[in-house]
């Protein structure tokens, strides 16, 4: 028995991770994945909403198996072009405007061209404003600082940016040789990357698996609706690799791999947490189990359209989520080694 090879997954990681693709423009980093795995002559098809879902044959035709990871990440879009020649923010996602402060970003024009800039506080300059330090971090006081000569709404319009354009954020990805990675959009890149390199390994050692597995690279995750289409009739079991949440009064680290007892959508079914949880010890696999109380997946918005499917979800222990993402390589194996024997594993059926 071998695991897929980790530090390749960290190397996937950064690729992945480098490739903006905020909620709502996904498609580069949605065919990055599809290149990858046409590479292995894997069946894959899009969905209407742009997602991409991946399928391996099963002993088992009648009882399938769906996991989830998504690829979409948050961003911001422009929701106003400033006379000034600046851009106001309008976020995609979950997030806090202070845990961007500063950051470097892209604007992607509808046609296609890709700008710099600089998403600060109006009142920067310490020379200047008073507040600061003190003024609220929020739409109306950030804006984006581009990165070309531009002093007015109208020349800024007239490189091609407009309302509506998206924005990305740095991933400033690192990999540090103790075993780190640090980088945004590890929530939820860091899972991806781990289900392409078992979809890899399954394929090309010809791992049979006992039923039927569906694969979702979803792309809407951040705003809510990602995972919740596609599962077919036959699907009996549904498990979304996302993050595990850090913090106080959690258990989660960066070292194993975290099962979710319950987030905010509620328990997560029982018998398969504790079918992940008996999997973890039978081999060895080090795991934590959490809570993570304002929090939402794939898998519970497939409960909440209505889905009759029993529903978990692990991945990877993650700090600072939505902010400068850190975890571990061992976290990485940690949680491949637990979804490698559970595709392999008996269904709750």
């Amino acid at each position: 028995m071998s695991y897929p090879n980790s530090q390749e997954t960290i190397n996937l990681i950064k690729e992945l991770v480098s490739i903006p693709s905020p909620s709502g423009n996904t498609n580069e980093v949605i065919t990055f994945v599809e290149k990858f795995l046409a590479e292995y002559n894997i069946e894959t098809k899009r969905n209407r909403k742009g997602g991409l879902i991946a399928t391996i044959p099963g002993n088992d035709d009648t009882n399938h198996r769906m996991l989830t990871a998504h690829v979409d990440t948050l961003g911001a879009i422009v929701k106003e072009v400033k006379p000034s020649g600046r851009l106001k923010l309008d976020l995609i996602g979950g997030f806090k405007y202070n845990s961007i402060e500063g950051e470097y970003c892209q604007i992607q024009t509808s046609s296609g061209k890709t700008y710099t800039g600089t998403i600060l506080m109006h009142q920067t300059t310490v020379h200047v404003y008073k507040n600061a330090g003190t003024a609220e971090r929020n739409q109306e006081n950030m804006e984006v600082r581009i990165d070309e000569k531009v002093h007015t709404a109208a020349e800024v319009r007239k490189l091609g940016i407009e309302v509506g354009d998206f924005v990305s954020f740095d991933p400033r990805v690192q990999l540090l040789p103790n075993g780190y990675i640090k980088s945004r959009h590890l929530d939820d890149k860091a899972s991806v990357g781990i289900l392409l390199q078992l979809i890899k390994q399954i394929t090309v050692e010809g791992i049979d698996l006992p039923y039927t597995t569906h694969f979702l690279i979803s792309n809407n995750e951040e705003i809510g609706y990602g995972g919740n289409s596609n599962i077919t009739p036959e699907t009996v079991e549904y498990l979304a690799v996302d993050m595990g949440a850090m913090g106080d009064g959690q258990s989660t680290d960066e070292y194993t791999v975290s099962i979710c007892v319950k987030d905010a959508s509620g328990p997560y079914h029982y018998e398969l947490r504790k079918n992940l949880v008996r999997l973890a010890e039978e081999n060895q696999i080090g795991y934590k189990l959490d809570i993570y109380p304002y929090y939402g997946s794939d898998a519970s918005a497939a409960i909440r359209s209505g889905h009759d499917i029993i529903h978990g979800l692990i991945g990877p222990g993650i700090d600072s989520s939505h902010a400068f993402e850190r975890t571990h390589i061992s976290s990485i194996e940690n949680t491949t080694k637990l979804i490698y024997h559970y595709l392999q594993s008996k269904m709750l059926l």
